[in-house]
């Protein structure tokens, strides 16, 4: 290997899978440098979005599980710093990052392909002043601001007066902050849209899991149902990572102006899903993102005797020839839809839990801990055990000692 040229291994190296790598930085020095290097992270990075290399599924129940896109046989524990007790949740995921949340104040980023993991630092939840009012329903995104380069943590606090979990109370501004991966900081965004304070209904929210950000040409999407306040319709609000601002997302024009909307992203293009009184499901994608007159319908489903109910559906992924695309149904089963004849294949997948919720993720080599602070512990951790060493050597001269004949 050392009389292959650089050029060569670089090349070969970007082809290989990301635990292949990782086992491969201890072959020599200059392999864990070029493996390590930011530039090579992020064009291995780029070639496995181009080429759908490195795919995986994660199911989101009790407990979390992945599973190879290639095989999509089994599914597999994932082992991570949080898994000790059930209930996290993965509310994002980008270039390889999964977006935990434990408790509320207990955020975590975990890459699972190199078990890299950083807790966030915790960021009270900080109600209106002069009112008597408590935290309702939180919301969360997780994305990539292209723009600097850095990763972004949303958390959306609506507050209200209500004790009666049924009633929706009196609705007050949202709290909205913003986690920088690269200052390992939050800030808060204090420009916040009037219909911000009206996008929470309970049962809407909670029955189909909008609670996370989808996150689409670098903006992360949420749905607002139909309000009295604002008229008979949905809205798509976004949050741009770049610009750290909200924005109102024109949504495709359906036939029939009856039906419950929800957001998904397909390859990175955002997605509308379309449920009409859960007998038939349209999903749209995107093609120029912000441009009304680009969204096309990719999938039409009808109820079947096979699928009695069409409560939800969430597209994936596309095969690898673009001529299927994987779906999500009822939180319960996967099945591929063939876009030229708009057939559906079931897929079934052994150690997969009774329910889940299903998120795609790219095996990757980036990095979230913090190298510099890591340096710094491991050179004060250095330094102490010198000073220790030294202590114990001065000890020792200065006591003295006697030659035993």
């Amino acid at each position: 290997m050392s009389k292959v040229p650089m050029d060569v291994v670089t090349d070969i190296f970007h082809r290989l899978p990301v635990k292949t790598l990782l086992r491969f930085r201890s072959l020599s020095k200059p392999y864990c440098s070029l493996i390590d290097d930011p530039d090579f992270t992020n064009a291995h990075l780029d070639r496995s979005i181009k080429t759908r290399s490195n795919l995986n599924i994660i199911l989101k129940g009790l407990h979390l599980y992945s599973v190879e896109f290639d095989a999509l046989d089994n599914a597999v524990p994932i082992d991570y710093p949080l898994s000790s007790g059930a209930g996290t949740e993965a509310f994002g995921s980008c270039n390889g990052i999964l977006a935990f949340r434990l408790t509320d104040k207990n955020l975590a980023l975990y890459n699972p392909s190199t078990r890299q993991f950083r807790r966030l630092p915790v960021s009270e939840i900080d109600p209106p002043p002069g009112d008597s009012c408590k935290s309702g329903y939180i919301f969360y995104g997780f994305g990539q601001d292209v723009k600097t380069n850095d990763y972004k943590v949303v958390r959306m606090v609506q507050f209200n007066k209500s004790d009666d979990e049924d009633d929706e109370g009196i609705f007050y501004d949202y709290e909205v902050k913003v986690y920088s991966l690269k200052n390992d900081s939050w800030r808060k965004i204090t420009k916040l849209p009037p219909y911000l304070r009206f996008m929470f209904q309970f049962f809407y929210h909670l029955l189909h899991r909008r609670g996370y950000g989808v996150l689409a040409g670098g903006v992360l999407h949420w749905v607002m149902p139909p309000r009295i306040e604002l008229g008979p319709r949905n809205r798509i609000v976004g949050f741009d990572l770049g610009n750290e601002e909200f924005i109102e997302v024109p949504q495709p024009e359906c036939a029939d102006k009856n039906y419950l909307l929800d957001v998904a992203a397909l390859e990175g293009r955002l997605c509308a899903v379309c449920n009409y009184d859960q007998e038939k499901i349209d999903v749209w994608t995107m093609k120029e993102y912000g441009v009304k007159q680009s969204w096309t319908k990719l999938i039409s489903i009808q109820r079947t005797r096979t699928i009695t109910t069409l409560t939800f559906l969430k597209p994936l992924a596309y095969s690898k020839q673009l001529d299927k695309v994987l779906v999500e149904i009822n939180s319960q089963k996967f099945a591929w839809y063939d876009l030229q004849k708009k057939k559906m294949r079931s897929v079934k997948i052994g150690g997969s839990p009774g329910t889940f919720g299903a998120e795609v993720y790219i095996g990757s080599l980036i990095q979230i801990e913090d190298l510099k602070r890591l340096e710094i512990e491991k050179q004060n951790e250095q330094d102490e055990l010198k000073n220790r060493n030294r202590k114990k050597r001065d000890d020792f001269l200065s006591k003295g000692f006697k030659l035993v004949l």
